[in-house]
């Protein structure tokens, strides 16, 4: 099966996921060959693959010559021009831009006849899934999307994205009933699903991680985001400081909102406390998660899904304290494997903290109960597998469509 797998400008520095995903489905034998919308700034992904994702990856804009032998005859122009016609009118710059995705319609198009694709598989519901959709209308594969977030954070017209795609994968059950519910997709042709870790790398995470009751090192790998709620940690790492506790908060990411984390870290007079360690590698994740006690995800608002840096920390054995958002519900039993808390709820954070600071048992339990979680649903082997599977019952699907 040769599967045409697109991520926008790929890859950037939270596209490890997407790296390892790829990985695993070359291992069971599923010929991937990388497209994207197009290319990176050059300093958008410190980890080690990123080299040789470039060289690998077609990049669909800017297009090619190639993209003339693509030109549709008129069966394919009118349907193109329906699928245009259904969406909601636009005018002016925002028309234009539009329109002038039929380019990289053109060029998906003619590179997945020239590499013989049997599918293409969009992690998107953006513009790169108006894309697909065209290409498809082209004459192209078939197509499947997954929704890696809240559909309004992906624009708007979904049900014309949607309508024929063989399948979405919707990355928590959230997701899957916006799909169903506002993109109008047939349940059927929904199901949830995640992007896994690597637990080979995980499992040996945490050996020489020293206990010791009273003292916290927690940490935060996201983007300097407001939605991602650093803030909210602070303030919860200043009532246990508060309390007596030695805490101590690093936080790995860049990200627009930085200069809000450092004035916030001098108000609450954290400064000692709190470390910016900025962009990591993937490797320098791992290494971190390695010698943190704990791991806390403050997220708040839309935009969050299934969590990739849980996974990891669960992964890792870290006792994870997250906010209930997104798929962590799905992902965490608290007070079993996790501590869930509500959004923007710096008390309960605080008393999270607090009590894993206290408790050493407590730590370690929801530490080994995370790893077992994690080793049981998280792997991207089984995760890769499952996307293999449909992505095989599509082909099927659709060469017995045409076959009829």
């Amino acid at each position: 099966m040769r599967l045409g797998y697109v991520v926008p400008e790929f890859p950037s520095q939270t596209h490890a996921f997407f790296w390892r995903e790829i990985e695993a489905l070359r291992a069971q034998g599923v010929e991937v060959q990388l497209i994207s919308t197009r290319r990176p700034p050059a300093a958008a992904c410190r980890h080690e693959f990123a080299p040789a994702a470039i060289r690998e990856t077609f990049y669909l804009f800017p297009p090619g010559a190639r993209v003339l032998r693509a030109l549709p005859g008129p069966a394919r122009v009118r349907a193109t021009r329906r699928y245009f016609a259904a969406l909601t009118p636009e005018k002016g710059a925002a028309a234009l831009r539009r329109y002038a995705l039929l380019l990289p319609a053109l060029s998906l198009a003619e590179y997945a006849r020239r590499q013989r694709l049997d599918h293409v598989h969009v992690h998107s519901c953006a513009d790169a899934a108006h894309v697909a959709a065209l290409c498809h209308q082209l004459g192209g594969p078939s197509f499947s999307l997954t929704l890696h977030g809240d559909l309004s954070v992906y624009g708007r017209d979904h049900q014309i994205k949607m309508q024929q795609a063989s399948f979405v994968a919707a990355v928590g059950s959230h997701l899957l009933q916006q799909v169903v519910d506002q993109a109008r997709v047939p349940k059927e042709r929904v199901h949830v699903s995640c992007m896994g870790v690597d637990l080979t790398r995980l499992v040996d995470l945490g050996g020489d991680r020293s206990v010791v009751a009273g003292k916290l090192h927690i940490v935060t790998v996201a983007r300097l985001n407001a939605m991602k709620g650093h803030v909210h940690a602070l303030a919860a790492v200043r009532r246990a400081v508060d309390a007596g506790l030695d805490v101590h908060y690093t936080i790995a990411g860049e990200g627009e909102n930085r200069a809000t984390i450092e004035a916030r870290i001098r108000a609450l007079g954290l400064e000692r406390r709190v470390t910016l360690a900025g962009t990591l590698s993937e490797g320098e994740v791992f290494a971190l998660l390695g010698r943190a006690d704990a791991f806390v995800l403050p997220s708040v608002g839309a935009g969050e899904a299934w969590p990739v840096s849980v996974m990891e920390a669960m992964g890792g054995g870290l006792p994870v304290v997250s906010s209930i958002i997104g798929a962590t519900p799905e992902m965490i039993t608290s007070g079993t494997d996790g501590i869930l808390v509500a959004q923007g709820d710096e008390s309960a954070l605080a008393d999270a903290l607090i009590h894993l600071a206290r408790d050493v048992d407590a730590r370690r339990s929801l530490g080994a109960e995370g790893r077992v979680t994690a080793q049981r649903r998280f792997d991207v082997r089984v995760t890769a597998g499952r996307l293999a599977d449909e992505v095989r019952a599509a082909v099927s699907t659709a060469s017995s469509a045409r076959s009829a």
